[in-house]
């Protein structure tokens, strides 16, 4: 076995996951495409093979227990994190992989393609400029600068009932302060991330 390999499994037996040999193997697939197409489109500071797989991999999947309904937006999503590890490891759910940035978006085309993930696309627009036609059980970022950025700029994204799920660092006291009252913090879950030191952080939104 790799010592990729068995690092991610590690990973996965920590946060209580139980995945196929091949989800597996697609979450290292495409954390291999993310460092060849790195050296040029520069889609994540992070470089170390290791640092990747807790930092990216695992990080996203921790949000894995917290996913609650069956169609899904990644706002932000820059290399399509956290949206393609969850839609590999919950193939029949599906997520919408939305960012503005064409390079970062054509990363996500190509593996979406080589990685053959029927149940996501790809979409370069901004946020504001989603169709209401089409709406999700919730909202998924750790892209946004503030809460209050995101609860104004995904809330038209959610069906009624729907959530907002941010991924932060430490506890954002403050940005939670700046929340107008129409926004509800049903959740705030600290998140063990395996081999990540730092604080993590899942809240969940809704509007009221």
């Amino acid at each position: 076995m790799s010592d990729s390999r068995a690092q991610l499994q590690r990973g996965l037996v920590q946060l209580g996951l139980s995945l196929s040999e091949q989800a597996q193997q697609q979450l290292l697939d495409y954390l291999a495409l993310l460092q060849k197409w790195n050296r040029a489109y520069n889609l994540t500071a992070v470089r170390d093979h290791d640092a990747m797989i807790s930092r990216h991999l695992l990080d996203s999947l921790a949000v894995a227990p917290h996913l609650l309904g069956e169609h899904f937006a990644d706002v932000g999503t820059g290399a399509g994190l956290p949206g393609i590890p969850l839609a590999i490891a919950f193939p029949e759910r599906r997520f919408a992989l939305i960012d503005s940035n064409g390079k970062k978006i054509r990363f996500v085309m190509q593996t979406i393609a080589e990685l053959q993930l029927p149940n996501v696309s790809a979409h370069q627009c901004r946020v504001e400029d989603w169709p209401l036609a089409t709406r999700f059980d919730a909202v998924l970022s750790r892209a946004f600068a503030s809460l209050l950025d995101m609860a104004q700029s995904c809330e038209h994204l959610l069906v009624p009932g729907g959530a907002l799920l941010a991924l932060k660092g430490a506890y954002p006291e403050q940005e939670l302060s700046a929340l107008p009252e129409r926004y509800r913090v049903d959740a705030c879950v600290p998140l063990q991330v395996p081999g990540e030191m730092g604080q993590r952080h899942l809240l969940t939104i809704r509007p009221i």
